[in-house]
């Protein structure tokens, strides 16, 4: 644990010593603080007007507010991921630094832990920057606060796996926007897997559904703890963990 939170601090450091940490901040703030006013704009117009036409039916801040906002956030998170996976080998192999990592005394399972860990820490945060704006929706409000943490807990295994999967394509070029770009493609394609449930139903089709990251992150944003969601996220970075291993030892025995 000594070297993986060696290697964490390094690769984190390096984040914020560099505009990449601050860029991705400004960008997801700026974002995220539209998609909050729209989201309370629409919530605070529609209770105006069932008002005015005597109906004042109660409505949910959390489904009217919360729930759209946390799917807006893991579709950000689509381009913010890309971004920070590009780096953590790539840059390591196009500036020769990746030679002296290898033959360092660190195993290869605490080198990728580290830089995994690292990239997951700013991820969440980038994702901690929404809670000021959330909080604000408790100044005025009083919105239920479990579906609220599930829905982060949801965003951040999401981003686990997703992050997962762009660490083990960092390793396999010293481009760093090549790395970019088939890390984006990859998330894109577990997004839409779901898509063929629309207009397919043989087993097939389940399975694609399945193996989409939109299916399981669904009852979270909606508050619902799920154990089965929860298992495939856990797979799917234990997956995107262990082939990065793989690489880094097909690395080692090129070297």
């Amino acid at each position: 644990m000594r070297n993986v939170f060696t290697i964490y601090r390094k690769e984190l450091k390096s984040y914020f010593a560099s505009p990449i940490a601050y860029l991705l901040m400004a960008v997801f703030a700026l974002i995220f603080g539209y998609f909050f006013y729209v989201a309370t704009a629409i919530f605070v117009s529609r209770g105006m007007e069932s008002q005015m036409m005597g109906r004042g039916f109660p409505m949910d801040v959390n489904e009217w507010v919360i729930r759209p906002l946390m799917m807006n956030v893991s579709v950000i998170g689509l381009f913010m991921i890309p971004m920070i996976t590009m780096r953590l080998f790539a840059e390591e192999k196009r500036s020769g630094t990746i030679e002296l990592l290898m033959t360092s005394p660190v195993r290869d399972t605490e080198i990728i832990l580290g830089k995994w860990l690292a990239a997951l820490t700013l991820y969440a945060s980038i994702l901690g920057l929404s809670m000021v704006n959330v909080a604000v929706l408790f100044l005025y409000g009083k919105p239920d606060w479990k579906p609220i943490l599930v829905g982060y807990l949801g965003l951040l295994l999401q981003g686990g796996c997703l992050l997962a999967v762009g660490t083990f394509i960092s390793t396999l070029t010293r481009n760093q926007i090549i790395a970019a770009g088939a890390t984006f493609a990859a998330c894109l394609l577990l997004w839409i897997l779901d898509w063929v449930s629309a207009y397919e139903t043989a087993a097939w089709a389940k399975v694609l559904s399945y193996m989409s990251v939109v299916t399981h992150f669904e009852p979270f944003s909606k508050g619902v703890l799920d154990t089965k969601d929860v298992i495939f996220y856990l797979s799917v970075m234990f997956l995107g963990l262990f082939l990065t291993a793989r690489s880094m030892e097909s690395l080692r025995w090129r070297a």
